[in-house]
């Protein structure tokens, strides 16, 4: 039987939270989307000062597997 190449669509999620110090809730917000992340790889980091963040995160991920698609030459 011939193989072929399959397309699986994949996302990992991370799941948990960041602990920020800020003035309001949209300011909280902005510096987790702006100054915190995970890159694959490596760790979760965040350019803040650290007393004025702090995270807890699973190590263990969620995977979710959707759409298989088999690839058309």
């Amino acid at each position: 039987m011939k193989k072929r190449i399959y397309r699986i669509r994949t996302q990992y999620i991370f799941e948990g939270v960041f602990e920020v110090l800020a003035e309001s809730r949209e300011e909280a917000r902005q510096k987790v989307l702006q100054d915190c992340g995970l890159v694959m790889g490596g760790n979760i980091y965040s350019t803040l000062p650290d007393e004025e963040v702090n995270w807890a995160f699973d190590i263990h991920l969620e995977k979710r597997i959707g759409r298989i698609e088999k690839k058309t030459e």
